[in-house]
């Protein structure tokens, strides 16, 4: 069974090389950036962990059939094409949980922020300006409507701890009707009803071609003038330079960022330019805990793989017959 870590920046391996030498296993670690990078050194794999490398048509094809499963680093599974994956028997697998209380404290975070405008007169206090009058009009966060766009786990989460402040809570998301009632005290709304009875948007789904650009220019237009919107699943949801537009002439009242189209955002950035717009680098996801659950995790899938058991975490669906040779031969190995 050859295992390969394709591309992980983290410091250290510790944690994935005790989980993998426990069950009797080892790894190869490589920098792959490219489509060339992983062809060339990941030949032969019959399980890869990847945190940014992209895995298209062209390199499943030529990792085929040794390769069976992908393992991502993360939630988003956006550097591998799924239909592909799918059509050529590769399990591709994500750690959708490892983070999800970071991410939905970091959404709040934000959102309480923007609201009390922190940032703006902390920064006032620093250069001697003690007045709070300079936030003027700072609105009660009990009595605003906060919509969330996506409803998985971090959504789910995110949209209790806002109940939790008294704020009217409304759920948008296609693929979860009736979500509201497993979330008491939340309504269910569509599209453009979040875009119009919203105070506070905080998006919460997943890049798709269905999403991608969705807060675009004439979504935002349909925002309330000095809504907040919030932004920690994935750039690319918000066309970026209709929000920094949107900030410019006051439609928006403030943005929390901590994912962007392009990452790192560039020093040029329209977004940075703007006091009621925080921008994190793409940090939601962190703490010293969810850092080493993520890893574990994603050594653990490898070791089931490995095992020939089902995967805890699979984001796509292989029928028997689509399986590679390499999903077999791990069955077999442990028999």
């Amino acid at each position: 069974m050859k295992i390969v870590v394709s591309d992980c920046d983290h410091e250290s391996m510790s944690i994935e090389q005790k989980v993998l030498s426990d069950a009797g296993l080892g790894f190869e670690h490589y920098a792959c950036r490219s489509e060339n990078d992983l062809i060339a050194q990941c030949e032969g794999a019959n399980a890869i962990l990847t945190q940014y490398g992209p895995f298209t048509d062209r390199v499943l094809a030529a990792l085929r059939p040794s390769l069976g499963i992908i393992v991502r680093y993360g939630v988003g599974v956006d550097t591998v094409d799924l239909e592909a994956a799918t059509r050529h028997g590769v399990q591709v697998c994500n750690v959708p949980d490892y983070g999800m209380y970071e991410v939905s404290d970091h959404a709040l975070g934000l959102m309480l922020a923007l609201v009390r405008k922190i940032p703006m007169i902390s920064a006032a206090a620093h250069r001697g300006e003690w007045d709070y009058r300079l936030t003027i009009p700072v609105r009660r966060v009990k009595d605003m409507t906060v919509g969330v766009l996506g409803v998985g786990r971090i959504g789910r989460l995110f949209a209790e701890k806002a109940s939790a402040l008294g704020c009217r809570v409304v759920l948008c998301d296609p693929y979860k009707p009736g979500v509201c009632r497993q979330l008491p005290g939340t309504d269910e709304v569509d599209f453009d009803e979040l875009l119009r009875e919203a105070d506070v948007i905080s998006v919460h789904c997943p890049l798709s071609n269905e999403t991608r650009g969705i807060l675009d220019r004439d979504a935002i237009a349909r925002m309330k003038t000095g809504a907040i919107l919030i932004n920690t699943a994935r750039g690319g949801i918000i066309d970026e330079e209709a929000l920094a537009e949107a900030l410019a002439s006051g439609k928006l009242g403030g943005a929390g960022i901590d994912v962007v189209e392009s990452e790192p955002l560039a020093a040029s950035s329209p977004l940075l330019r703007f006091d009621n717009c925080i921008v994190t680098p793409h940090m939601g996801w962190y703490s010293e805990e969810s850092a080493q659950e993520l890893k574990r995790k994603v050594a653990e899938e490898a070791v089931r793989f490995a095992r020939g058991e089902a995967p805890r975490y699979p984001v796509n669906a292989l029928d028997t017959s689509e399986r590679s040779t390499a999903t077999s031969l791990a069955g077999s190995a442990e028999s």
